[in-house]
């Protein structure tokens, strides 16, 4: 179970850097962006050929965040300047993208098993400075120590990244740039009367955003070892999912909280959809029906609590005016009383 949940944590932090990015097109921009399917793939397909060719991770990781970048972008022209409608922007491009995926892996399906990635490397340095041995004899101290994975490398490391991509997209979103970008999901027509661009601001936002989301998946291809051209199917429910779960359980009251709530709520799905395959009648066939059963109650159960909240408030306000109004008519009472008395 230990072990589960471990492992369950570690690929959260990694999806919580797509959830970033599929809350930048949905959230900031109100644009349902389906190009991230297709570039999910394309992050893992760029990274995982590149690794396999020779090239260092670090490279390889960097060229597939462009690579997804270019892809947002691409859907974002559609939209502004091809004048498609932004759903159907998003699915033209996922479609796409699968062929090109295709064509970068040349195959179906590209293994790393023996090829160097960032988190081998990031193993080989932990065991080389001790660090794993530190945190290895905390676990053994406390009675973990056979339920926890041998390298603390991809969760710290991973954990470090993370934070600093959501401190950079807090400082982002605080920039002019930032602001217009927020403005533009708002409400177009205001920011177009200051003289912003919202073409060039919308295609700059699906950029950063599928740049994000390629970034996680060339995480995962070097997390699990392989790159697939499936393994972005439905990667867009997982994205919301993460992102209606952390605003439902953290709150959204500002940019950083918000981004925050996302990479909470990333970890959370993970660790929900780790717990409920370890149930005996689901399969991992099942995921994807897990995965909408999480979206559906995450979507209903705050709009439920939201309505017995404002049933609660309107019960009170109308005992407040019958508590007034029972108090006014009592003077009125003994006014009548004194006036008759007199």
């Amino acid at each position: 179970m230990i072990t589960a949940l471990f492992g369950a944590v570690e690929s959260g932090i990694i999806y919580a850097i797509m959830a970033l990015g599929v809350y930048l097109s949905f959230r900031i921009l109100d644009f349902p962006d389906l190009t991230v399917d297709g570039s999910f793939v394309t992050g893992a397909a760029v990274a995982a050929v590149m690794i396999m060719n020779g090239t260092h991770p670090i490279f390889a990781t960097i060229a597939a965040v462009l690579a997804g970048f270019i892809a947002g972008c691409i859907t974002g022209l559609l939209h502004t300047k091809g004048k498609i409608n932004p759903l159907l922007s998003g699915i033209l491009m996922m479609i796409a993208l699968y062929s090109i995926n295709l064509r970068i892996m040349g195959r179906s399906n590209v293994p790393l098993l023996n090829n160097e990635t960032l988190f081998t490397k990031m193993g080989d340095w932990f065991n080389s400075t001790g660090i794993d041995s530190f945190f290895n004899s905390i676990a053994s101290a406390l009675g973990m120590g056979e339920s926890l994975p041998k390298t603390w490398a991809v969760l710290i490391i991973m954990a470090l990244i993370t934070l600093l991509i959501k401190l950079i997209t807090d400082r982002f979103l605080q920039t002019e740039v930032g602001l217009a970008l927020r403005a533009t999901g708002d409400n177009k027509r205001m920011i177009r009367s200051f003289s912003a661009n919202t073409d060039q601001l919308t295609i700059l936002g699906l950029g950063i955003s599928n740049a994000l989301v390629a970034l996680s998946g060339a995480f995962i291809a070097q997390y699990g070892s392989f790159a697939d051209v499936g393994m972005g199917i439905g990667m867009i429910i997982i994205g919301l999912a993460s992102v209606i779960i952390g605003e439902a359980i953290f709150g959204t009251k500002t940019i950083a909280r918000t981004t925050l709530a996302v990479i909470g709520g990333a970890i959370i799905y993970r660790i929900v959809v780790s717990l409920a395959l370890r149930v005996e009648f689901l399969e991992t066939g099942d995921m994807k029906l897990i995965t909408a059963t999480i979206v559906i109650i995450a979507l209903i159960v705050p709009k439920f609590i939201d309505a017995q909240r404002d049933k609660a408030r309107k019960r009170k306000l109308k005992a407040e005016r019958l508590a007034a109004l029972g108090v006014m008519n009592a003077k009125d009472g003994e006014r009548i009383a004194s006036s008759q008395t007199d």
